[in-house]
């Protein structure tokens, strides 16, 4: 925790922590979402959240907010990441693997066409 000493100590915390709240707040173009209860972690939803966070650093993308969640009640098809671009309804990819995480953004998030064959059936 960092240590106050100053009031522009506390001013420039305060401006951190709001620039924080409005990037976790911000919609974009795109929402991510990965499902990270225990069973999504256990099944490798971490490896898949970074291989997502990756793919915005290395393609430089923007208007791309990714969020985190907990177990979402489908637990044999973690990890699970959902998908929402523009106005379109949500997409909910099952068995995710960092590489399967790749595609999507790429097809997806990127191309606008839903990658069907990770699609959780519902």
């Amino acid at each position: 925790m960092p240590v106050v000493k100053s009031l522009e100590d506390l001013k420039r915390l305060k401006e951190e922590a709001l620039a924080k709240r409005m990037a976790r707040t911000t919609t974009g173009r795109a929402q991510i979402t990965v499902a990270m209860g225990t069973c999504g972690i256990a099944a490798g939803a971490r490896d898949t959240m970074k291989a997502i966070l990756e793919v915005i650093e290395q393609e430089n993308l923007t208007g791309v907010v990714v969020t985190q969640t907990g177990c979402i009640g489908l637990c044999e098809w973690e990890p699970i990441v959902q998908v929402v671009v523009g106005d379109e309804p949500k997409v909910t990819y099952g068995k995710v693997s960092p590489e399967r995480a790749r595609q999507i953004m790429r097809e997806h998030v990127q191309g606008g066409r839903v990658v069907s064959e990770f699609l959780v059936p519902g």
